[in-house]
């Protein structure tokens, strides 16, 4: 009975029918399609199929796709890759800081440095330090910090020929040169936090509404405009007479690396980027010949 019957549907799919159009007034045969039902399966089944890959290429290849609910726009994926661009490269700069931090601490302890292969800072500092390390009676390793031969003929050179050189202080050398040289405000503010204080602070802050205008000191090129952990959006300006200038904790810079720019023109707006700031303001550091100026001496805030 199986048999017969899976014979008898396979017979009602290939059994022919006509379909036939006929004139209403002269009934004529205008259109005869011969099918079956195999037929009309096969030709629904191809027609979705097709309709099915139309649709995906459509949708893959056209703007039809940001109108899916819930696929993001061009401008929210940009902002994606580049907000993960910069979380990779915030973790890569703390596991430097804190290989590093571990490696002094091992130093200072006497202790003598773990090497990372896959860290080429690492491996080149350490290789240098292992240079001047020998193994000691205890077993530990120390550094060797024996003067050679050559060092010490140096130094009598050296010290020989200061000997017949007067004294001149930094301040001789400035004072003639900032006599001439007129600082153009960077910011318009209240100054919160001094020169020197706390201990190793080379600038001033300086605090300013959000987005307030910063301004170059004097003419000069942009040497540095760019993203630190620390201290967020900075951008360093090289002036004449060996004079630098530096802008930190910046919401947003105006101008690139290789710029030139004027004294008093736009450079950046005031924020609050980078790990050691508690607030809207501008670090503002001044540099002369590798020697930090205390700003309020120079400049009107």
């Amino acid at each position: 009975m199986g048999v017969n019957k899976r014979k008898a549907f396979v017979q009602k799919l290939r059994s022919k029918y006509k379909l036939a159009v006929f004139n209403e007034q002269t009934y004529e045969e205008v259109l005869v399609i011969r099918l079956s039902r195999l037929n009309v399966f096969t030709i629904i089944g191809f027609s979705v199929i097709l309709l099915v890959v139309l649709v995906i290429f459509l949708i893959a290849f056209t703007g039809l796709k940001e109108y899916i609910p819930g696929y993001p726009d061009p401008t929210q994926r940009l902002l994606i890759v580049r907000n993960s661009e910069r979380v990779d490269s915030l973790i890569m700069e703390i596991e430097k800081r804190n290989k590093f931090i571990e490696n002094m601490k091992m130093i200072i302890n006497g202790e003598v440095p773990n090497e990372n292969p896959e860290d080429t800072v690492a491996t080149e500092n350490s290789d240098a330090i292992g240079e001047n390390l020998s193994d000691d009676t205890s077993g530990w390793r120390s550094i060797d910090f024996t003067r050679s031969e050559e060092d010490s003929m140096f130094r009598a050179l050296v010290e020989r020929e200061e000997k017949f050189t007067p004294p001149q202080s930094t301040e001789q050398v400035l004072n003639p040169l900032l006599e001439n040289t007129f600082f153009f405000p960077p910011l318009k503010g209240m100054v919160v936090n001094e020169f020197g204080n706390p201990q190793r602070h080379f600038g001033v802050d300086i605090v300013a509404g959000p987005g307030a205008r910063v301004s170059a000191v004097m003419d000069g090129v942009v040497i540095f405009s760019g993203w630190t952990v620390e201290t967020g959006y900075v951008i360093q300006i090289q002036h004449a007479n060996n004079f630098i200038s530096m802008y930190k904790h910046n919401e947003r810079l105006l101008k690139s690396t290789g710029d030139h720019v004027k004294a008093g023109e736009a450079i950046a707006h005031v924020g609050n980027s980078g790990e050691l700031t508690t607030g809207p303001h501008l670090h503002f550091e001044l540099w002369h010949n590798g020697i930090p100026l205390d700003p309020k001496e120079y400049i009107s805030f």
